[in-house]
């Protein structure tokens, strides 16, 4: 062999060398790309899923419905007797207690009436005094009569003879006579008794109906409209008259009431002295109320039932005619275990939820539900307390599979309102 073939054999030996070098290298590059893939799918199958602790709370139904706030009471005053405005002691705005006088009217009639009914009392008094004087004179004459008969008929019964019989019928006959002179002076005297009691009642009714020349407030609140000034004739407001005017409108200010129409589904939760919680927007402010009264029975219009909140207003911030929200709460349960409405899954009729597992996998656990409210749904069943429940997304979740847990916080809604809290 020349030296030419042997350069050329070297060079092919360390081409083959350095290709099986390559090849090796290459293999052990794909090796370990394998199983960096490996490791990575295998850290990708675990799914990170939200989770929130079972809890303990409070619960209760609540529906928030809007209405208007009217006057516990509100009235048109009306003239009693027809008269003058000789004083208005009210205008808009004016606050008046029970009883206060807001005008006086005045009723010349009445005014004269009440005259002839002071003097008739006066001779209705005189004409009982005057029977009185003539009752007692015919009873001192009937003692004497009575008494003189009484001696002559004595003596004629003990000593026949001495008295005539003639005298002793004359005695008895002036005697009986008085007596009946007694009789009516007692009856004259009965008559002007009653004339006298006739003239003080006229009296009385006739000071009644004056009186009501003085018109008062019927309940202590505020005068929200004025109908009358000075001088304006007043009619009396009784009958179906059509000229009647009201003097003023009063409106009770220091409670009001809250007409909030109850849906049917809730009419049965609904009881008196239930708490109310009533916000006016206007005002930014909430206002503690109670369910006073309700219709017991379902319109068939609009499916509700009518029901009042009384609101008390004692600063009188509230006015007639805001807008606003009550938000009733019913069916309480406290302190029960419970967990969010995003956490139940519904499935035939039955629910259930997803559990994290303390080895880090999934099971799904059936539950019974109690109370549900716009954020939270009560266990009576199936939980102990002590889990902790997937909120995120569980279409994909399979029993046994292995998750991430992390914790979130969750939303609560306020019912009716749609509002987040």
């Amino acid at each position: 062999m020349n030296q030419h073939d042997s350069g050329s054999k070297a060079k092919l030996n360390r081409g083959l060398w350095l290709l099986m070098a390559c090849v090796a290298v290459a293999a052990v590059l794909m090796s370990a790309a394998c199983s960096s893939t490996d490791k990575v799918q295998a850290s990708t199958q675990e799914v990170t899923v939200g989770v929130t602790p079972v809890t303990k709370r409070s619960l209760a139904r609540e529906l928030t419905l809007s209405s208007e706030l009217v006057p516990f009471q509100e009235i048109d005053v009306y003239a009693k007797e027809s008269g003058y405005v000789q004083k208005l002691n009210v205008d808009y705005g004016t606050h008046v207690k029970a009883g206060q006088v807001m005008a006086v009217l005045e009723i010349p009639e009445l005014e004269a009436m009440l005259q002839v009914d002071q003097a008739e009392i006066k001779n209705a008094s005189n004409q009982v005094i005057r029977a009185q004087h003539e009752l007692g004179r015919y009873q001192a004459e009937y003692k004497a009569l009575h008494l003189e008969y009484t001696r002559l008929n004595g003596v004629f019964e003990s000593q026949p003879g001495i008295v005539a019989q003639q005298e002793v019928d004359d005695a008895q006959g002036k005697d009986l006579a008085s007596a009946s002179q007694v009789d009516a002076g007692q009856a004259a005297l009965d008559a002007a008794n009653s004339q006298l009691v006739a003239a003080k009642a006229k009296l009385i009714r006739d000071q009644s109906l004056y009186d009501y020349s003085k018109i008062t407030a019927p309940f202590s609140g505020i005068v929200t409209d004025r109908y009358a000034n000075l001088g304006t004739l007043m009619q009396a407001g009784i009958g179906s008259s059509t000229q009647a005017m009201p003097l003023v409108r009063l409106s009770e200010d220091d409670l009001f009431r809250l007409v909030i129409p109850v849906p049917e589904a809730y009419v049965r939760y609904i009881k008196i002295g239930d708490p109310v919680t009533v916000n006016v927007p206007n005002l930014n402010r909430s206002f503690p109320g109670k369910v006073a009264r309700f219709s017991v029975d379902v319109r068939v219009d609009t499916r509700t039932m009518h029901t009042e909140v009384d609101i008390p207003n004692p600063q009188r911030v509230l006015l007639p005619g805001m807008y606003a929200e009550a938000t009733l709460q019913f069916d309480q349960r406290p302190n029960v275990l419970a967990v969010p409405i995003q956490a139940l899954s519904h499935k035939g009729g039955a629910a259930s939820v997803w559990l994290v597992t303390p080895d880090g996998t999934v099971e799904n656990q059936k539950v019974q539900v109690g109370v549900e409210t716009s954020s939270y749904a009560e266990i009576l069943s199936g939980l102990s307390g002590s889990e902790q429940v997937v909120v995120s997304d569980r279409a994909g979740l399979k029993p046994g599979e292995k998750v991430h847990p992390q914790g979130v916080s969750v939303l609560e809604y306020k019912e009716g309102s749609g509002g987040q809290q």
